[in-house]
């Protein structure tokens, strides 16, 4: 075991690399975050910052020779620098699993070959196989640039074939998979932990609505069955025991028709959809990544209360500050907010939970909340346009 009082290292100083860094320091570690940003969210929690890039070798030995173990708070991170601070020091998750994770080819293949249910997918990597491709994966589609795709960027619907030439042209030439487009019942996901020792946690299933392709919405427990919860669970655990897993994965599923379980994508960190866990449960996801990094036992997961989390993007400073008294009226709504410093529109610059004694009631003061919000941001920009 890594115990307290130990220097741990994340490469990323997002808002996920931010409440790493916090988790950590509650529990007694130091923290050093490795990012090219000298003004990141997570330095903001730290100890120390090496600005640098991913792939800078001094940098990296740096960040070894300081850290008893080091994390990654995004799928990006080289794996080649994964690979090279695993020779010097505990690396959780191993880069082997990140390399998966951060190209869809390579995910989408490794899923099905693997025996796991995923939409019907073709590799795209040149024009002519774009055709090829159409024959067997028809229109209407999604093609989906295989690497450096988040939050609906990276992505485009296809129609016909002419629209995915200029789909394909539009996303740089580069390799993508065409998927078939499904009609969904909802969109779930689970947030697993393994420990070093195998010993696996899954948190509560959680419900996810997107608009524009960003997360909007979570809504924990999901609104399924017990069973359907069960296997995607169930699920979830299998795939970290393939992967030989060690950290916090996220696992996102399609539900279709009858129930049925369509894994969408993966990813080797804390998730967006696991933010409720910070008030919510007895440990959060981010308490139980230090924990997997340091092998530390696993922590409860259990849901202390119903609970709805709601995604505050840059839009909302469109006219400035936004009123946040409209928020902190309501005693049971929790605010976080991620220190940066440029909001743009897109751009997650925070979110905030409510929680109730009913999923029903959380549910309604959320979206009530976030409705009051925005409404001041309409009527702002209605003021403008009169004067």
């Amino acid at each position: 075991m890594i115990l307290p009082g130990a220097t741990l290292g994340v490469l990323g100083g997002g808002q996920l690399g931010r409440m790493f860094a916090y988790a950590a320091r509650v529990l007694g570690y130091h923290v050093i975050v490795l990012d090219p940003d000298p003004h990141s969210p997570a330095a903001q929690f730290a100890d120390a910052q090496i600005c640098a890039n991913y792939d800078d070798r001094a940098a990296l030995l740096e960040l070894a020779n300081q850290c008893a173990a080091v994390t990654t708070e995004f799928e990006n991170v080289p794996a080649q620098s994964l690979e090279l601070l695993a020779t010097l020091c505990t690396v959780r998750p191993a880069a082997s699993a990140v390399a998966i994770a951060q190209d869809r080819i390579t995910e989408k293949s490794y899923l099905a070959e693997q025996g796991f249910p995923v939409t019907p997918f073709a590799v795209v990597r040149t024009e002519q196989e774009l055709h090829e491709a159409l024959s067997s994966i028809p229109a209407p589609a999604i093609l989906k640039r295989s690497r450096l795709g988040y939050d609906g960027k990276g992505q485009a619907p296809v129609t016909n074939l002419e629209h995915a030439v200029t789909a394909f042209h539009m996303l740089g030439d580069e390799p993508c998979v065409l998927e078939q487009r499904v009609s969904l019942e909802k969109e779930i996901s689970v947030i697993v932990a393994r420990g070093a020792d195998g010993e696996t946690a899954c948190f509560p299933v959680v419900e996810n609505q997107h608009q524009d392709g960003i997360l909007d919405v979570s809504i924990v427990p999901a609104r399924i069955s017990e069973a359907l919860a069960k296997q995607a669970a169930d699920m979830a655990i299998k795939l970290t025991e393939r992967l030989k897993y060690c950290g916090v994965l996220a696992v996102e599923f399609f539900v279709i028709a009858d129930d049925r379980l369509l894994i969408n994508e993966i990813a080797p960190r804390p998730h967006n959809s696991g933010h409720a866990t910070l008030d919510a449960c007895v440990t959060s996801q981010f308490e139980q990544q230090v924990r997997t990094l340091c092998g530390l036992p696993l922590g409860s997961t259990r849901l202390l209360s119903p609970v709805v989390m709601v995604n505050l993007l840059g839009d909302l400073w469109a006219d400035g500050e936004p009123h946040w008294e409209k928020l902190l009226q309501h005693k049971q709504v929790k605010l976080h907010l991620y220190g940066k410093s440029e909001p743009r529109p897109g751009r997650k610059m925070g979110h905030f939970t409510c929680l109730d004694e009913s999923l029903e009631q959380a549910l309604e003061t959320a979206l009530d909340s976030k409705a009051q919000l925005l409404r001041h941001v309409t009527v702002s920009a209605q003021i403008k346009v009169n004067a």
